[in-house]
């Protein structure tokens, strides 16, 4: 595994995603506009993906950590097909359950250039969901649907962005025609409520609280790719501090970038090295276990629950392992601050695509 440092370029203005290809065989065409490489704590590129249809990713996740419940909602849009899903499992008994819905050249599908300004929504008979980001930072994850049962199935998500709290954001840059943005929310607070079949589960875990997550993509990837990603969040050991985690693997070595770090109190560390991730594809449910060679974290996710699911729709085929469960370990921040924790609530993934 590799552990080269990073040499990472910080952004402070806004910027454009792409810049005109200026290319006969590509017309109205983009490439990777370079003044868009580097990272920055809050969002600042406007994914102005244009031309070379087939190849563009656009998709925001979100998810809710809420001590023994996970609830997450998908809406995608990869050019030949768009998908949109609500998903949510209770990690004690194992029951699960959710809808997606597969729109073919992602019809019924609408993304903005900048993430977060207009509402998603998409209105289909096996699914009502609606993504509205308010003017005061909240979130609000709306969705109606019937289950496989028969059941039926409503979720309230309200996901706070508390001011100052920074994110993640970084430009990957494979070469100029193959490069992804991605934005990274972690250690929001969360509330709301899941009902299924009349029987209602509350988005909260008392002292723990409950959590919500955000990664925004928006690029173009190679046809085959591997990734690892992470995240947690929860309040340190005593009367710590609140503590967000945001780790990736595999799709950045090489680049000379990186999705890697951590928020205390709401100020991002940005770790400029490739982590070392020990874990088996095979068998998920074992220890996970993140290091870094630069010293500013260490790591080990114990899964209560594993979420492995595959799909081959054509020219796409994924294959995903994502365990839930509890962080114990230690972050540091740039000054040194070390913040030690035993149950963060959070998550580890392998993704095998094609697509």
């Amino acid at each position: 595994m590799s552990t080269t440092p990073t040499h990472e370029r910080r952004l402070t203005d806004p910027v454009d995603l792409t810049r005109p290809a200026g290319s006969r065989l590509n017309p109205g065409g983009t490439h990777l506009n370079p003044d868009a490489v580097g990272w920055s704590s809050t969002p600042l590129h406007r994914a102005n993906l244009r031309g070379n249809w087939g190849r563009n990713k656009r998709w925001d996740y979100w998810a809710v950590l809420a001590g023994d419940l996970v609830v997450s909602a998908t809406y995608a849009d990869i050019d030949y097909l768009g998908l949109a899903d609500v998903w949510w499992a209770d990690l004690v008994t194992g029951e699960h359950g959710g809808v997606n819905v597969v729109s073919p050249l992602g019809r019924g599908l609408e993304m903005p250039e900048h993430p977060g300004t207009t509402p998603l929504r998409l209105r289909h008979k096996d699914l009502d969901l609606t993504i509205d980001d308010a003017h005061n930072g909240t979130t609000t994850i709306s969705a109606r649907w019937t289950e496989a049962d028969g059941l039926p199935a409503e979720l309230e998500a309200h996901i706070a962005l508390p001011e100052g709290h920074e994110s993640l954001n970084v430009v990957i840059p494979w070469s100029e025609k193959r490069f992804q943005y991605t934005s990274k929310h972690q250690a929001r607070p969360a509330t709301g409520r899941l009902t299924v079949g009349g029987v209602t589960r509350v988005l909260e875990d008392g002292p723990r609280g409950a959590w919500g997550v955000l990664d925004v993509g928006r690029g173009r990837w190679p046809y085959s790719t591997r990734w690892n990603w992470g995240g947690g969040a929860g309040r340190a050991s005593g009367d710590g501090p609140v503590v967000g985690l945001q780790i990736g693997a595999k799709w950045t070595e090489g680049t000379g970038l990186t999705e890697n770090g951590v928020i205390i109190d709401g100020r991002l560390t940005k770790i400029g090295a490739e982590l070392g991730w020990e874990y088996s594809w095979d068998n998920p449910m074992r220890p996970w276990r993140i290091t870094d060679p630069s010293g500013h974290l260490e790591l080990e996710l114990t899964p209560r629950y594993d979420k492995h699911s595959r799909t081959n729709v054509g020219v796409l085929s994924t294959e995903t392992h994502q365990v839930f469960g509890d962080w114990s370990g230690w972050v540091a921040d740039d000054d040194g601050q070390r913040v030690d924790f035993d149950d963060l609530q959070g998550f580890a993934e392998e993704s095998r695509s094609r697509w």
